[in-house]
Parts: C-alpha cells; structure tokens; sequence
C-alpha cells in the first residue's frame, strides 16, 4: 500500500519528504522494523518513540509518525507530524488491514472487574448461536484452538487490527474484546467499529495512572462517547458510575438484579454455582451456570444482555452458558483430595476482593482462609484496603508477596500490615497460628511458603482462596519475571499434603 494512500487516514500537521515509497509493514516497536516499514514513534512517559527513530531509519523504515521533530532528523525516509501518533496509528492500520471489524459484530467489554468472565461467556453464547469469534483479553487472544500469548489487556491497534485481519482469514466472523481504561486513553481500539459496548462497573484502580476516579471513568466513558457509534450500550443499572452512563446514554440497555432492561427473574446460588433465570425484552434466559458468587451473576446478566442486543435466541443464550468453560483465574477450581474448596481468583483490587470473599462467606463451609498480596509500582492506596478486606471476613489470612516489581516486597507487605491491624485483626506468627483461637492473620513473604503454609491449615470443608495473580503463570520480582502459577503451586501442596495425610498413594 502506498504511504500516500495511509496518509490519507491520518490526522496529519505536516509531511516532509516524498509520499511515494510503497509501506511492507506497519510498527511501533523499532525491534520490529522491516525495509519499507512505516514506523510509529509512540508518546511515553519514561521513554519517548522520538529516541528511536535513528534506529528505525537505520533498519529501513520508509517513513517516520510523530508528534514532533526528532532533534536528530537526518533527513532520510519521509517525517510524517500529526496531532495525536496512536490515533493515527489505529486509523491507518485499520485501513492497512482493510476494516478487518467492518460487517461482522463487534462487542467491547470494560469496566475495572468482569470483563474477562463476560468476554468467555459471550463467546460460548456467539458459538451456540452460530458465531465463530474471535476474542482478545486479559488471559490470551485467539480463535478456536489457536492462541497468543497476551502482552496487553487490549493490545496496540497495529497488533489489534493485524491480528483481527488474520484471525478474519481464518474464519472469525465476530469479534468480542475486552477494552482497558489504558487501551481507551491511549486510542488502541479507534479502528473498530462497535456494535456493543459493555460496561461492567467502576472501582478504584489504575489511579497512579488516571489520576483520580473521574478521569479513571472519563477514559472508560470514551467507549461509548467516542467509539460506539450508532451501537447499542450495555450498562449496569447497580453500579453508581453506570447509572450516570444510563443517563447520558438513554438508549442503552441496562442490566441488574431488579428494575432494569435484564434483570434477574430467580437466582440460587451455592457451591456448585449459579441456577435460575432471568428476564429479558425477548423473553426468559434460563441460567445453569458452574460459575460461583454474586458478582457473577452480574456477569451473567451482563453477558445476557450483550447477546440479546445481538438478537440470540434466549435458548442460544441458555445453551452457550451452560457450555461456557471454567474461566482461567477467574474463582478456578483446583480439584484435591482433601475435600477443601481451594479457589484461585484474579482479586487485585479492593472491591474485586471484598465481593469475591463476600460471596464465599454465604457458602456453606468451614473456615475461610485467604491469601492475599499487593503488586508493586501500582496504586499503593489500595493496598491497606485489601489487607483489611482480607482480614475482615477471614478466618485467617495470609499476606504475602505479588508481583512486587522494583519496589520492596517487605514494604508492600508493611502497608497491608498496618491495613490488617487499622481493621482489628490480630497478627500472629506462623508458629503461633495454632494456639489461637481467635481471628488474625500472618506475615509470610514468599509466596509459595504462603500458599504451603495456607494449605497446611485447611481442613475438609474448608474454603481456601488464593487471590490476586489468577492466570498469570509468572511473578515479577525487580526487572525479573519467574515462572510462577498459583494453581500449579496449590495442587503441588495440597498432592504433598494428602500423601502426608495417607489419602492418596505416594
């Protein structure tokens, strides 16, 4: 395609050089820079895509996207200014790809907790009613059996767009993505063109990014202001930032327990999940779900709402529930033979952990034993939050280590310490756990002598929740990323402790 053509489709300030030279491929990392490339040297905070554009000449690149002149511009390719380098970037890879969302329906999903558990729901929904989708989140990106590793919640709209074109080849004739408050400030979805937009709620989180809870909600707003079009909202009536969407948009569809669009018709929750059914304008949804907790009945409906915009038969939509798959890291079984339900759930937030520990309270069981951590070069406000979270409706809790990045695991663990006893709870040592009777926590910073330790004071009956990684399969300690899954860490403690316990065979 020729640089003029894509030019075409920027806001563009000012060209300098020819707009000639035939573009083999679209970029923003200069490791990934081809002879005739079309480099895009995106805006950052620590370092800025303007120092590597001698490289990207040095590679090959055609021509250069920027918000201002590099001070070392030789001269070479052509420099390309525009207004904004990632919203050219999204509309100029989106007439790269040709429109790869253009005539198939596009549902995007945000909010700070759901969208993952909303994004496989709907694509088990889109299959039974006839769909093969394509889907990009937090977990992966992938159609059917093929897979990508994700780098991003929502990944930047060259690989986004690249992606999609490929995936369109393969046979996807949906699209369901999950949109992050980062992905929306950033403009990495501006080249799609919804159908559906969804909005889970909004809590505290990313706001050492944001800033404050408005603009946290102004970049989740630019969904539906900006991008959805003549697209149908889909809104959550019981959640006080939804209403204010419902308000602005009053042709959105709502969703929630009573009084809204979807509602809930009867519910029963347990262990085993979620039965029940709910109302919508195209008639009852029955609801056999493996999912467990009151915060996913509100993914459910959410979910059901979605698919009903979408014009799926309600039995479709009772049918693809039924299939959904257990959500990786999203309250995931991890079988045992010591009769414990232990859970490993995504909880990195406040709110997400205090609704998951909620839920689990309202179930028939033992104690309740809670392992917790806190990211490092995140939000530390939230820290003292969740620990106190933790300890509230914990028989015990652990607090341990996350993914503490280049700060201080011991730090981290300081803050939720000072949480847990602003709460009322009393800290114990490991070795004291067992003379007390009362409730508390423990301080125990490796995380996988936390999670032995978790096991090793669960009995039959017993809920065991492991919070805060769910999927991820790795832990980031300084510049250093490690193998580390939660659920494979669970299973090997709680294999050892039934082998200790003679119920399994050594």
């Amino acid at each position: 395609m020729q640089l003029s053509e894509l030019i075409k489709n920027m806001e563009v300030e000012a060209v300098v050089g020819p707009t000639g030279p035939a573009i083999s491929a679209l970029c923003c990392d200069s490791r990934q820079v081809v002879p005739g490339a079309l480099f895009f040297a995106l805006p950052g905070s620590r370092l800025d895509g303007v120092h590597y554009v001698p490289e990207a000449l040095a590679k090959g690149a055609a021509a250069i996207v920027a918000q201002q002149r590099p001070e070392q511009w030789s001269g070479d390719g052509t420099l390309i200014l525009v207004k904004n380098v990632r919203r050219s970037m999204a509309l100029a890879a989106n007439h790269y790809y040709r429109q790869p969302s253009a005539g198939i329906p596009v549902v995007g999903v945000t909010g700070t907790n759901g969208k993952t558990t909303i994004t496989y729901l709907l694509e088990a929904i889109m299959q039974q009613g006839g769909y093969t989708p394509a889907v990009f989140g937090t977990v992966d990106y992938r159609i059917g059996a093929t897979r990508f590793s994700s780098s991003h919640t929502t990944p930047e709209s060259v690989d986004l767009l690249r992606m999609l074109a490929e995936f369109r080849a393969q046979g996807a004739d949906a699209l369901i993505l999950e949109v992050s408050s980062h992905a929306l400030e950033q403009h990495r979805a501006d080249g799609l063109d919804f159908d559906v937009a969804v909005f889970t709620n909004l809590t505290p989180e990313h706001l050492d990014y944001h800033g404050d809870l408005e603009g946290y909600f102004s970049s989740k707003r630019r969904l539906f202001s900006d991008l959805l079009g003549s697209g149908r909202a889909v809104v959550n009536r019981d959640d006080q930032f939804g209403r204010r969407l419902l308000k602005e948009f009053p042709n959105s569809c709502s969703f929630g327990r009573e009084t809204a669009e979807v509602c809930v018709k009867q519910v029963r929750l347990g262990r085993d999940g979620i039965k029940g059914s709910f109302n919508t304008p195209a008639g009852e949804v029955a609801i056999d779900s493996g999912l467990i907790g009151t915060f996913n009945v509100s993914n459910l409906l959410a979910a059901v709402a979605a698919a009903s915009c979408l014009n799926i038969a309600p039995d479709r939509i009772a049918a693809g529930i039924a299939a959904a798959p257990q959500i990786p890291g999203r309250v995931e079984r991890v079988d045992n033979a010591l009769g414990i339900l232990a859970l490993v759930d995504y909880a990195h937030t406040p709110d997400a952990l205090e609704q998951v520990l909620k839920t689990l309270k309202q179930l028939e069981a033992g104690k309740l034993i809670t392992l917790a951590g806190c990211g490092g070069d995140r939000d530390p406000s939230k820290r003292p939050v969740m620990a106190a979270a933790a300890v509230r409706y914990s028989e015990l809790a652990i607090l341990t280590s996350d993914n503490p990045r280049s700060e201080d695991p011991l730090a981290i663990l300081e803050q939720m310490r000072r949480g847990a006893l602003q709460a009322g709870a009393v800290e114990f040592s490991p070795a004291d756990v067992e003379r007390h009777c009362a409730k508390g926590f423990v301080v125990i910073p490796d995380r996988r002598e936390a999670i032995r330790f978790a096991v090793s004071r669960a009995v039959a009956g017993d809920l065991l929740l492991v919070a805060g990684k769910g999927h991820e399969d790795y832990q980031i300690l300084g510049r250093q990323r490690i193998h580390f899954d939660d659920r494979e860490e669970l299973r090997i403690a709680m294999q050892a402790a039934a082998q200790h316990n003679g119920e399994v065979p050594a």
